[in-house]
């Protein structure tokens, strides 16, 4: 057993099933810090965002929930709802600017036990590096009958000869150098860290060629900068005749957006590391959760350099909420995130060996319980009990 000091950790139960999904997390982890070390524990602080934040604030996003987790600098937060249409900005992407959390961190990998589609779904254990604060998810957009939308269709026919239709909504789209070299720096590291096996970015860079286009030449150039001697290309790789990276080397490639989609599922086992811009990654991202059968069992981290946050991938799943039947391995995973970025490793593996066990051995929740035969479906306490039980064992 280790030794060291406690940490305190903010955390926000969120809207929907957050409440009982963070609630699971949050026994999960003190369970495998109390079983790996001796001395330490988790001070958990609660701050208020979304729902909850308006009947002690008044506001979904209210600046004192935001200071705290400015000088605390980590939080572990349960799914926000994100309303569509209308005029109301996502919380989620709104913490994102404003605590400047620019990459998303998600792994994905197969829970031995749960119903995939793929024929070889173990072969899937990737790493999805997605940039958070840049493209379109700014929100740099006007509705097509606005002012400004009129203004500016105005201004760029006669400055630029560019001719919108009237009847078209208008959106920015903004990927910038600094923004992805620094997203791309993150993944070189993480790689080296991590002993990661290669890089892959994804772009659409043949039809947007000057911020898609722009996104891959300089994650190019980050990516190797920062790996120095340790990477190689596949153009390198060609040149020499051969297929694989030499030992001790890190693969650097990239590939068409749209051609990822079908590489991920045709050849899941050939990607390791997928480092994208925030729409694209946003969307290979619950691709590659649906070859492992499910995003619901997904964690994912949101990193700045000076503030963390760590959440599940799903959403809210209102409908469910309050009827002990949520999976709450999404939130458990973000959880294990959380402790390995505190440097808590032993904790972290200890939750997802349990967390494994538990799946393997049948137990799980009504949603990996569709489609296998052989199960114990149970509710969301009662699986939380069974990894906390094969956390002791």
């Amino acid at each position: 057993m280790a030794s060291g000091k406690s940490a305190r950790v903010l955390f926000a139960k969120g809207d929907g099933i957050g409440a009982e999904v963070i609630g699971s997390s949050i026994a999960v982890i003190d369970s495998a810090v109390e079983a790996a070390y001796s001395g330490r524990r988790i001070v958990w602080e609660e701050v208020f965002l979304g729902d909850s934040a308006v009947e002690e604030f008044g506001k979904r996003l209210p600046e004192e929930s935001l200071s705290k987790v400015r000088e605390r600098g980590l939080l572990l937060k349960g799914p926000l709802r994100t309303p569509v249409g209308g005029g109301e900005r996502s919380l989620n992407v709104a913490l994102r600017m404003e605590l400047d959390l620019y990459a998303n961190i998600r792994p994905v990998r197969y829970f031995a036990g749960v119903d995939s589609p793929l024929k070889r779904p173990e072969a899937v254990d990737l790493v999805i590096m997605r940039e958070n604060t840049d493209d379109l998810y700014t929100g740099i957009e006007w509705r097509h009958a606005s002012r400004e939308a009129a203004a500016l269709r105005a201004f760029l026919k006669k400055d630029l000869g560019v001719v919108l239709p009237s009847d078209a909504g208008i959106g920015i789209k903004l990927i910038s150098r600094f923004k992805t070299r620094r997203v791309a720096r993150m993944a070189a590291a993480y790689a080296l860290s991590n002993s990661r096996r290669s890089i892959t970015i994804m772009h659409k860079g043949n039809i947007m060629k000057y911020t898609e286009g722009a996104f891959r030449e300089w994650a190019y150039e980050a990516v190797l900068e920062r790996l120095g001697t340790k990477a190689v290309t596949e153009e390198q790789l060609a040149e020499r005749g051969a297929v694989k990276a030499p030992k001790g080397r890190i693969l650097v490639n990239d590939r068409i957006a749209d051609n990822m989609f079908q590489q991920l599922i045709a050849k899941p086992g050939s990607y390791d590391i997928i480092l994208a811009p925030n729409l694209n990654g946003d969307y290979i991202s619950d691709a590659a959760g649906a070859l492992v059968g499910n995003i619901g069992v997904l964690g994912s981290a949101e990193i700045g350099d000076s503030a963390a946050m760590f959440e599940a991938v799903h959403g809210t799943a209102p409908k469910y909420a309050g009827r002990n039947v949520a999976d709450p391995i999404g939130e458990i995973m973000a959880g294990a995130m959380m402790l390995e970025h505190l440097g808590w490793k032993e904790a972290a593996g200890t939750i997802r060996d349990a967390v494994d066990r538990v799946v393997k051995s049948g137990i799980v929740t009504q949603d990996l319980a569709r489609g296998l035969v052989g199960v114990k479906t149970v509710g969301t306490k009662e699986f939380t009990r069974a990894v906390q039980k094969a956390i002791d064992s």
